[in-house]
């Protein structure tokens, strides 16, 4: 038996219009393609190299896409994963999750990756919601771009996960601090009953 609670989407469409506007402003103020030198991405992107004097960055990187397919692709599985993870966490536990899961895989990038390396992107906050959506719901169907048939929740995420290892250019530390991030808060949950599927 499933049952979920009824959800507002509110937050959520507010995190994609966000997103959305951080992103206008990119190509307003440098342009498209976004490159690595436009205002926005270096005063809002994280690098270890520019962390001490802009410490902000560790939360405003979430915020903050590199192209169209970046952001579209982010903001469709934020949608998904989101929209699901209200109805089954609600909406303090998905604020907690994707805040803190994206300060978790911003963090990791910050100790793995290149020093004057810049990260963007939602992807560990997203990443955080799938994890803790793989530990709370891991059976729910599911279908991904590139495969026509359903599969576990859980498989999925995996899938991804694994992706961000072989394709250049992916912050992979940030999608594993964020999916691990939120496989603890998804146990968490579990064990404290805080979730509406069962």
């Amino acid at each position: 038996m499933r049952s979920y609670r009824p959800a507002s989407l509110n937050i959520l469409w507010f995190l994609i219009a966000l997103c959305a506007a951080v992103f206008a402003i990119e190509i307003a103020v440098g342009g498209y393609p976004i490159t690595p030198d436009n205002p926005v991405v270096l005063s809002l992107g994280l690098a270890r190299v520019l962390l001490f004097r802009q410490p902000w960055t560790i939360l405003t990187a979430i915020f903050v896409h590199g192209g169209f397919e970046h952001i579209i692709f982010n903001m469709i599985s934020l949608y998904f994963l989101g929209s699901l993870f209200l109805r089954v966490a609600g909406e303090r536990n998905f604020l907690a999750v994707f805040f803190l899961g994206g300060l978790a895989g911003n963090a990791l990038f910050l100790l793995l990756a290149a020093p004057n390396s810049i990260g963007i992107g939602a992807s560990g906050a997203i990443f955080a919601i799938g994890g803790a959506l793989a530990v709370l719901v891991p059976k729910v169907p599911v279908y991904i771009f590139f495969i026509p048939i359903a599969m576990p929740l859980w498989v999925a995420i995996i899938i991804f996960l694994l992706l961000s290892f072989f394709f250049a250019g992916i912050a992979w530390q940030a999608h594993l601090g964020g999916v691990a991030a939120g496989a603890i808060a998804g146990f968490l949950f579990r064990r404290r009953g805080q979730f509406h599927y069962f």
